[in-house]
């Protein structure tokens, strides 16, 4: 490649040719063929030509660095540098690369072109990039002096907008007139699937577009959709505009609009949106939605959403009215932002109906749901010693089916971490004596439990516990004989509380009464506890030519003692009848933050063996290579105690559970089942006799149940399922995989249902030259349970369901997905969910169908993806029926 710099003064005094690294040059008269359509510039204002008392300026001001392939020539008597095959010049702000580049300095014009291939194809199309705009084109011929220019078939990108102008005039540094221009958001500016077509246009760049009469065609089809004019602004930051509602019908509310409101870009670290729904019997909604983020320091988004919903007409005895409310928050601290402290919130509350009862439900899936969570938590870490953490945090728990709230407000926590008294900072930790260390942890709380009636009313507040409980766990671990591991610590705890009660008989009421109690009291307790284990290795050959070489058992047995005293002084006894001759214990902490001291004795021994399977497996295909290792059994856990103060019943049941991975770890399996040694009489009560001396087995199945899971999928490490909504899914309250369906967004149906969407460069032909049938991607994943109840003899399959969740891409751009499953105890079909969905590349199509239950429900929506045109789509659905309580 040939490249140099020139300067005015440089310039030599004849015509040179100067040949690139390549001999076999292009011959000079195939150039003028390239540049035949170029039509000359003025080079001067008719102020400049009317002046004859002014000398002209010619000649370069500036250094001009330029490169071509093939070969430059430089001609003194035209003024005139030619560059010809991936011509490249750069001159002031100018970059300029093109097949064929002419520049006249002394009129300082420039002309670039394509060139022909050795087909006859044009190539190497002039690319021209002044400041922060940049332009491709068949040709372009400009003035470098009064930035003027004329530009044939420009291309460029004017924010997510590319624009393909027939002529486009440039009158200076920032105006531009473009002639048949075809604006449009697909990659393909050449051959788009859409776009709209002005017959003029101006655009300041990063500012404005003005535009004349101009419609939209669709695989070059016009449609009646037309503007006679239309001004846009145009910036690279984030603009406030309206938001487009949705049209549709509702069974019960009739006739919407839905998702309709203002968009305000508030700042470039936040922004806020508030929609609204109206129904014509008098239903509304309203939602505030806002994101912020601030680099290296934040990010989290605001979700408040209410409805009114109305059944029916007022008068009629159907007639419900509801009001129902949500409030999601989330917000996430960067790591760099404070490594000593933190803050997170991940907020989900509201009506315990809301996700049962809305009318603009994002989430089918999350009315399945029971449960709505959140917390809010700040803690920071003193850097002292010793170290000293501290956190404060607000937690939430509702139970959407009962009801029933449990917050606390707030609740503390602190901890001083572990001190070794008997051993120097920088000695090792070893032996029973220098192993011994002590901490202190403290809790405090507010508890609240409340319903959704009365959630943040007064009485809510007074129904308030509060406490705090002082613990100091001291431990120490050691090894004997060279393989036990012994571990052994005592703990004392004090705890404050301020709510006790009060219990008498009442012999104007002639019954026992309980009292509430205000004020300050505290209780203290210790335990003593300890425990030995040890790894036991087995090994079984069967010889190195066997596929199956060898299987390791690991057995891990470990043996604990608890010893908890009774702590009858804090109990008394009240009288529970008018004779006075019967009495019963209590305590007036009964019910406390933190449970009650322990009445019973405890001197407990607990007895736990954990085991593993490992094969090694020969591989048959690689000779070579290391046998494989493959996990026979992940877990395999039997755990009891037995109560050596215990009058009777001193064993506790024996719990077994199971798990195993197959079919290289796609099938997950776990097994978990409960053995009671005792017997049960009449009553179901369990009696002080061996189930083996009462008739039965040594053992008495009390429970029973097994989890399967296989997932399994023909692309390439892309997993299953959906995963760029699994956040809002969650929050919702849905699963994080697509068993229960998967999120849709009805504020924002621009985003797909299935996987995060490859660019369409990605996508291409995936088929490697046969037919697309023959690789079609898919995923599927299946989940099983059973559970067996036998507590009371009933011998009885309490939950017997399957689950399945399935996609499949039809054609790189067609995709199909299903969740559904079916309850054998109930004998029907569970939640069910079909999705279609087409990539029409710019645009958009799906269509989500749930086809029966009680959350009915079908959508259709086409609409392209680009944000700046996200109102121009089609989106009708019909929502559930919804039956609305007070």
């Amino acid at each position: 490649m040939a490249a140099s710099e020139i300067t005015a003064q440089e310039i030599p005094g004849k015509s040179i040719a100067v040949p690139a690294e390549k001999e076999d040059d292009t011959p000079e008269e195939a150039i003028p063929e390239i540049v035949t359509e170029l039509e000359a510039l003025p080079t001067e204002t008719a102020e400049q030509e009317n002046d004859t008392n002014k000398k002209a300026k010619s000649g370069l001001d500036a250094i001009v660095k330029r490169a071509a392939k093939d070969y430059e020539e430089l001609d003194q008597e035209t003024k005139e540098l030619t560059l010809y095959n991936e011509a490249e010049l750069y001159y002031k702000d100018i970059e300029l690369k093109a097949g064929i580049i002419r520049m006249n300095y002394e009129t300082n014009e420039v002309f670039a072109g394509r060139i022909k291939d050795s087909l006859g194809n044009y190539t190497q199309l002039p690319y021209f990039k002044q400041g922060q705009n940049v332009v491709e084109a068949d040709s372009i011929h400009f003035n470098t002096k009064t930035k003027k220019a004329r530009i044939w078939n420009s291309r460029s990108d004017q924010g997510e907008f590319r624009v393909k102008g027939e002529i486009t005039k440039k009158v200076n540094d920032s105006v531009y007139y473009i002639k048949g221009a075809r604006f449009t958001t697909s990659k393909n500016i050449d051959d788009p699937e859409y776009y709209f077509l002005a017959r003029k246009i101006k655009l300041v760049p990063g500012k404005k577009v003005v535009i004349g009469f101009t419609n939209m065609y669709v695989a070059d089809v016009p449609t009646p959709l037309a503007l006679p004019f239309a001004f846009f602004p145009m910036t690279d930051e984030a603009e406030s505009g309206f938001i487009v509602p949705t049209f549709g019908e509702n069974n019960n509310q009739g006739y919407f609009l839905q998702n309709g409101g203002y968009y305000f870009a508030l700042s470039d670290y936040y922004d806020l949106a508030v929609l609204g729904d109206y129904f014509t019997n008098g239903s509304y909604g309203l939602r505030f939605q806002s994101s912020y983020a601030k680099r290296y320091k934040f990010t989290g988004n605001l979700n408040i959403r209410y409805e009114n919903n109305v059944q029916s007409e007022r008068g009629f005895p159907d007639y419900v009215r509801s009001t129902q409310y949500n409030i999601q928050w989330s917000h996430n601290q960067d790591a760099k932002a404070n490594p000593n402290s933190r803050f997170s919130a991940s907020v989900n509350l509201g009506s315990s109906q809301y996700f049962r009862q809305s009318q603009n439900l994002s989430n089918v899936g999350a009315s399945l749901n029971n449960t709505l969570q959140s917390s809010v938590s700040y803690s920071k870490t003193f850097q002292t010693v010793p170290q000293v953490n501290f956190s404060l945090s607000a937690t939430h728990s509702q139970n959407t089916n009962t009801e029933v709230i449990n917050m606390t407000l707030p609740t503390l926590q602190a901890s001083v971490d572990r001190i070794f008294p008997f051993a120097a900072d920088d000695a090792p930790k070893k032996g029973l004596i220098k192993n011994v260390n002590l901490q202190y942890n403290l809790r405090g709380e507010n508890r609240i439990t409340t319903t959704d009636s009365l959630f943040f009313k007064p009485q809510m507040f007074r129904d308030a516990r509060s406490g705090f409980q002082h613990s100091i766990p001291i431990n120490t671990n050691f090894k004997i004989f060279k393989h036990f591991s012994v571990s052994a610590g005592t703990n004392f705890q004090e705890t404050w509380v301020f709510n006790t009660i009060d219990r008498f008989y009442n012999p104007n009421t002639n019954e026992v009464q309980t009292d509430d109690l205000n004020g300050f009291d505290a209780y203290r307790t210790y335990n003593f506890s300890s425990s030995i284990g040890t790894t036991v290795y087995g090994t079984f050959n069967f010889g190195e030519d066997k596929k199956l070489q060898a299987i390791r058992h690991v057995i891990r047995p470990s043996l604990s003692y608890t010893y908890t005293p009774s702590f009858e002084r804090y109990y008394d006894t009240y009288q529970i009848d008018a004779t006075g001759t019967a009495y019963e214990d209590y305590t007036r902490f009964e019910g406390g933050l933190f449970g009650a001291p322990g009445k019973n004795f405890s001197n407990n021994i607990g007895i736990a063996v954990n085991n593993t399977f490992e094969a090694k497996v020969r591989n048959d295909d690689e000779t070579d290579e290391e046998p494989k290792k493959i996990m026979l059994l992940n877990n395999l856990n039997l755990t009891t105690s037995y109560n050596i103060a215990a009058d009777s019943l001193a064993w506790s049941p024996l719990r077994v559970t199971a798990g195993t991975a197959l079919f290289k770890q796609k099938m997950n399996i776990n097994f978990g089942t409960t053995l009671d040694p005792y017997a049960i009489d009449n009553a179901g009560q369990r009696i002080d006799t061996y189930n083996i001396n009462n008739g039965g087995s040594l053992f008495r199945m009390t429970s029973a149940n097994i989890n399967i899971n296989y997932s399994f999928s023909n692309k390439n490490n892309k997993g299953s399922g959906k995963d760029k909504d699994i956040d809002q899914t969650a929050r919702n309250g849905g699963r994080e995989d697509d068993l229960f369906g998967t999120a849709t967004d009805l504020s924002d149906r621009r985003t797909s249902m299935f996987d995060d969407e490859e660019d369409d460069d990605e996508k291409g032909d995936k088929t490697g030259g046969t037919f697309y049938n023959a690789k079609i991607p898919w995923d599927l994943r299946v989940a099983y349970a059973i559970t067996y109840s036998n507590n009371n003899r009933q011998r009885k399959i309490v939950g017997n369901s399957i689950m399945l969740s399935g996609n499949i891409d039809l054609t790189p751009r067609w995709k199909m997905g299903f969740s559904s499953g079916y309850d054998f105890v109930q004998n029907g079909v569970t939640f069910t969910q079909l999705r279609f969905e087409r990539d029409l590349l710019s645009w958009r199509m799906d269509f989500n169908w749930v086809p029966f239950g009680d959350n009915t429900y079908w959508g259709f929506f086409i609409g392209i993806k680009s944000s700046v045109l996200s109102d121009i789509k089609y989106d009708k659905r019909q929502v559930p029926d919804r039956v609305l309580g007070n």
